[in-house]
């Protein structure tokens, strides 16, 4: 077991994200708060206007006509699209590396990032699920925060850790919790609340692979776990822990979906590879 309290402190090390994507997260937690606060938030930072403007502006969207404003863009793509590019591009920069110990290159956790958030916005928007669209999306985003730092004690643990999963049959995060003292989840709820992230978005977090009974009655939360399954089973970028995780059918009924609804999601996310991947370098 590992000195947890190095990994606690290596929080610090992090790059944390733009206090105006802070402040969005807290905003997006409540479907109550004013979209207009947010794009107030959105219009009044230099940085995340040229972005906007930058990306809107480029092959990816192919706009009749250039876009000169925040408010032309809210216009020509509505409030929703603008909120989900603001998050991706104020995110990215925090997921971009090579994380060894769970056998991804660089990138690929990203790359998985913005897929699961595909995948949870397909599900909330395809199946008539009631959720705040904002929160699922980032928390699809973020759900793997914890893996920046446990990646490095993954891989100093590996080889206990692969005997427990393909020997013992655990779970990859049950063997984190056995042999490092704590898994990805719990670790990525700490970087959260360091960061003043919405108690909604660290409850997600926390328990986006539903390990405490009580998570799998919280709609947001199972969506989340869902569009992580469904990532896994395409393969996309998943690591070492791919498919090592518990499936639990009571969250499909939760939601009141099949397992050919979430093949159909897998159908539909293959066919929009290209525009996923689109964003990917937009970003």
């Amino acid at each position: 077991m590992t000195d947890l309290q190095d990994a606690i402190d290596a929080i610090d090390t992090l790059k944390p994200i733009p206090p105006v994507a802070t402040q969005i997260l807290i905003l997006t937690e409540d479907l109550n708060n004013s979209l207009t606060e947010i794009k107030d938030l959105i219009l009044h930072d230099p940085t995340i206007t040229a972005n906007v403007l930058r990306m809107c502006n480029s092959a990816y969207f192919g706009l009749a006509r250039k876009v000169e404003s925040v408010h032309d863009a809210i216009m020509l793509l509505g409030l929703d699209r603008i909120i989900e590019l603001v998050l991706t591009v104020s995110l990215s920069d925090t997921f971009i590396d090579e994380y060894k110990g769970y056998g991804l290159g660089e990138g690929e956790l990203w790359r998985h990032a913005l897929l699961s958030a595909h995948v949870a916005k397909t599900l909330v928007n395809h199946y008539g699920i009631s959720a705040n669209k904002h929160l699922v999306f980032t928390a699809a985003l973020l759900k793997d925060i914890g893996k920046l730092i446990l990646g490095r004690y993954v891989a100093f643990s590996l080889e206990k850790i692969n005997i427990l999963v393909h020997s013992r049959g655990y779970s990859f995060d049950e063997t984190e919790k056995e042999v490092i003292g704590m898994n990805h989840e719990e670790l990525g709820a700490l970087i959260a609340e360091k960061w003043r992230f919405a108690e909604k978005l660290i409850y997600i977090i926390q328990n986006h692979h539903l390990l405490d009974k009580s998570a799998r009655v919280n709609s947001e939360t199972v969506l989340i776990y869902l569009a992580d399954i469904v990532c896994m089973l395409m393969a996309m970028n998943t690591g070492v822990d791919r498919l090592a995780y518990q499936f639990y059918g009571d969250a499909l009924k939760r939601m009141q979906l099949t397992e050919d609804d979430l093949q159909q999601v897998i159908i539909e996310t293959n066919e929009n590879r290209e525009n996923i991947d689109g964003l990917l370098n937009l970003v």
